[in-house]
């Protein structure tokens, strides 16, 4: 994914999601969509319920978590995962 639309779609600001990365203009983290992933849920099961996302959103969120494995496991980890 180009750097430019995933930095449009993915979104870190102070205060909302405990300044953790989200999708853009949402309240939905990219380490919740990491984790139900990894749980087993479905590209088709995530869209499902979170109807305000589609395919370049998740897209955008894999890719972070590609760039920033680290971060996004740690978070999931300590369960650091409230705002």
């Amino acid at each position: 994914m180009y750097e430019s639309i995933e930095k449009q779609l993915i979104q870190k600001t102070l205060g909302v999601c405990g300044g953790n990365a989200r999708i853009r203009d949402t309240r939905i983290p990219v380490w919740t969509l990491v984790s139900f992933q990894q749980q087993g849920a479905s590209q088709e099961e995530l869209l499902r319920n979170y109807p305000l996302l589609n395919q370049q959103d998740l897209a955008a969120a894999w890719s972070y978590y590609a760039q920033y494995p680290e971060e996004i496991d740690r978070i999931i980890a300590d369960g650091n995962n409230h705002d």
